[in-house]
């Protein structure tokens, strides 16, 4: 028996994120590090370079799928305009209303749908909606999950067309 058991403590975290951290996907880990650097640099106005540089740094990092990330990271950065036009006229509010972490996992997601084919669309959509569950606010996710529910069939028409055709909606 451990030390923590001895204590009355459980030997590993048992906290739903704990877990579910410890089965992430390379992928997965790569969307939080991405998130983490688009945050730095919508709040802190940071440049990317000095933001991928210290991102890198942090602990975990190694796990992540570094290429994706650079993807993301630098991708969302440079297409931010554009990601922001597909974006906002899906909003109800103004972009400057939206929280930078929604904003980040929104520019993740939309960046995802336009740039990562090999994705599929309901995938982009998931991972999208956990990021902002475990960084966003309260309801973010729901806001982010109706906007790329939005943007996704204008981005992936084919594919969001053939896989509602197998699952209607309800």
């Amino acid at each position: 028996m451990t030390g923590a058991a001895q204590a009355g403590k459980p030997d590993r975290p048992t906290g739903g994120a704990a877990r579910k951290s410890s089965t992430k996907s390379p992928r997965s880990r790569a969307r939080e590090f991405a998130l983490q650097g688009l945050y730095q640099f919508l709040v802190g106005g940071n440049d990317v370079d000095s933001v991928d540089a210290f991102t890198r740094d942090l602990q975990g990092f190694a796990k992540a799928d570094s290429a994706h990330y650079d993807a993301l990271l630098h991708g969302c950065v440079e297409l931010a305009d554009d990601l922001d036009a597909l974006i906002v006229p899906l909003l109800d509010r103004k972009l400057a209303e939206i929280s930078p972490v929604e904003h980040g996992c929104m520019w993740i997601g939309a960046y995802e749908l336009l740039r990562c084919p090999d994705i599929p669309w309901r995938v982009v959509l998931n991972e999208s909606i956990e990021l902002t569950k475990d960084f966003g606010g309260t309801d973010g996710h729901k806001y982010v999950n109706a906007v790329l529910n939005g943007l996704a069939p204008k981005l992936r028409a084919a594919e969001v067309s053939a896989d509602r055709g197998k699952h209607p909606a309800p």
